[in-house]
């Protein structure tokens, strides 16, 4: 059996939609990812909902901004199920050796990854920004500070895993959107692989949303990815 497991994003409107559409999924999956919509939209009660249908919930918020707010932010999250949640890289050493420490305190169990160069972005997307490097170079020097600063694991393309592997050993969580399979649209993801050759590459766990969420039946969608990456037989 494969280590990677599969993540679903619910990437849906409201609490009423996501609820409704993870009651047939129970049993047939154990992690959920919240984002910034559902989240926004509904609070930190969110993740007390999905934890108490069963799911482990992977709360991704990104966070990004001055160490002593970010440290804040978690620890304002105390006793709030979630099993992993994401910070940005971007925001320094400092700011991610805070959060890690806040999360051992006030989410023990929880991972903290760090998010390094978003799946949307491409060689033209970071030029504009003004960074020079390619995104596989970015995320290298991202990682080392991440994993430097405390951190359990990363969010990164696919494609860099090879390189994350080799560079970081077994150790950190991998944690991979930019996962379609071989039959799905790229939708908005620019550096993708199908679930099977990112579990071959290393990956933890993989994130899929909308070809599960777009699914005529979910529960087969759902089913078909882990028999994919190994994750049941």
């Amino acid at each position: 059996m494969s280590n990677c497991e599969l993540i679903l994003a619910l990437d849906l409107e409201t609490r009423d939609e996501a609820v409704a559409f993870l009651k047939p999924l129970q049993g047939k999956l154990r992690h959920v990812k919240v984002g910034l919509q559902l989240f926004t939209k509904h609070g930190p009660d969110i993740v007390n909902t999905f934890a108490d249908m069963g799911y482990s919930v992977f709360l991704d918020l990104k966070l990004h901004d001055i160490p002593n707010t970010v440290a804040s932010a978690i620890k304002s999250l105390r006793g709030r199920p979630c099993s992993m949640l994401t910070i940005h890289t971007l925001g320094g050493p400092e700011m991610m050796r805070r959060a890690a420490d806040a999360a051992r305190d006030s989410l023990p169990g929880c991972l903290v990854l760090g998010v390094t160069v978003l799946t949307s972005m491409d060689d033209a997307q970071l030029a504009a920004i003004g960074v020079p490097r390619k995104p596989e170079a970015q995320v290298e020097l991202l990682a080392d500070l991440a994993v430097n600063s405390g951190l359990n694991g990363l969010v990164c393309s696919p494609q860099e895993l090879p390189v994350l592997r080799r560079r970081l050993g077994a150790g950190p969580r991998l944690v991979t959107p930019g996962i379609r399979p071989a039959d799905a649209s790229l939708d908005d993801q620019n550096r993708v692989l199908t679930p099977a050759e990112a579990a071959r590459l290393g990956s933890s766990y993989i994130v899929v949303g909308r070809p599960i969420l777009k699914a005529a039946n979910p529960a087969l969608a759902c089913d078909a990815i882990r028999r994919e990456i190994g994750e049941i037989a």
